[in-house]
């Protein structure tokens, strides 16, 4: 195969001259350029008429590097809106136990002021958990014996009454709400100081005071609180408010209703009250009076026995006492002589006879 050069290079003068002739007026146009600036003009003329051309051939390029960063910005943006999310997640974690605390600190002062404002001692404590009976009305706490709980001591809120401890455990102590159906208190109104009985309703959440007259003066928006006349609650604490009054003329007694005062299911922070005020004791018990059925049975007198005979002894007399056994004579005194006891009392002296004349 044979090679031809260019057929630029085969016309005109060889090509070395060629070649020679525009790098002298490539090195003639650059000095000129540099000291006398006159292509500028000539350089903006050709810039803008070559401008769209360069567009052109930019936009394969451009739009390769706008897709690539395209893709890598809807990465990073997927990812920090990942971490975000997550952050959301952790900081609405921090808010709610920002809230709790802060709920709790509130009635942990509500506790602390109702605890200096109580005439007793009471100890702190926390609920664990409800009782595993669901039909009553119990919860566990966080105190027992090794922290001198005992049974029977009452539990208050900042409120008023919760419940008490009815079984205790080393650790843990369960207590029976008011609202259980086993549940009663000596309560007395304090608009008057009426004083009556107030029993849980179970799962309603309410009391009720029972055997109340129809015509008791009760109100709704009256404050129930105790009358301390069981010797297990102090007296004057807060129970329950009047809810509802049922005053039937045609029954034998009036229903009221009532809503307890205390956080029954709000607070997770209770008050054992662990000594109750000194109250004198109790006066002794009286005998009971003998009845009918208790009287000694009356024994009849016999006759001659203090009585003569033919006479009937008063009513109502007791029976004579038996006449006691002489004492045996002392060591070296006379002994009385024997007396016999003659068959026939003895006969009257004979009358001295009158002399004869």
């Amino acid at each position: 195969m044979e090679y031809s050069p260019p057929p630029l290079f085969k016309q005109g003068a060889p090509a070395r001259v060629k070649v020679t002739v525009f790098a002298f007026i490539s090195i003639v146009l650059l000095m000129v350029d540099a000291r006398m600036h006159a292509l500028d003009t000539v350089r903006q003329v050709a810039g803008t008429v070559l401008y769209p051309l360069q567009v052109a051939a930019l936009v394969p390029r451009d739009a390769l590097a706008s897709m690539g960063s395209y893709f890598s910005s809807i990465s990073s943006l997927k990812q920090e809106v990942r971490d975000l999310q997550i952050a959301q997640v952790a900081v609405a974690e921090k808010l709610q136990q920002a809230q709790l605390q802060t709920a709790e600190n509130a009635q942990l002062r509500k506790l602390m002021g109702a605890r200096e404002h109580v005439p007793v001692k009471t100890m702190l404590s926390e609920i664990l958990y409800d009782a595993r009976d669901s039909s009553s009305r119990k919860i566990v706490l966080d105190r027992g014996t090794q922290q001198g709980v005992a049974l029977g001591q009452p539990v208050i809120d900042n409120a008023g009454v919760v419940g008490q401890v009815t079984r205790v455990f080393p650790f843990t102590a369960e207590v029976t709400l008011l609202t259980d159906r086993e549940q009663a208190i000596p309560v007395q109104v304090l608009r008057n100081g009426l004083r009556s009985v107030a029993y849980g309703r179970g799962q309603s959440g309410t009391l009720d005071l029972r055997f109340v007259a129809p015509n008791a003066d009760i109100q709704i928006g009256d404050v129930l609180i105790t009358s301390g006349l069981d010797g297990v609650y102090p007296a004057g604490l807060a129970v329950a408010k009047v809810s509802k009054v049922e005053n039937s003329a045609a029954g034998a007694f009036g229903g009221v209703v009532c809503q307890p005062l205390a956080g029954i299911d709000r607070n997770r922070h209770l008050l054992i009250i662990t000594s109750l005020p000194q109250l004198p004791e109790r006066p002794p018990e009286e005998a009971p009076l003998p009845t009918r059925k208790n009287l000694p049975k009356m024994t009849p007198i016999k006759e001659g026995a203090g009585t003569p005979a033919g006479v009937d002894a008063p009513k109502g007399a007791a029976a004579p006492i038996a006449a006691k056994a002489p004492a045996a004579p002392a060591r070296g005194a006379a002994r009385p002589a024997a007396r016999t006891p003659a068959a026939h009392p003895p006969a009257a002296p004979a009358a001295p006879k009158e002399p004869t004349r």
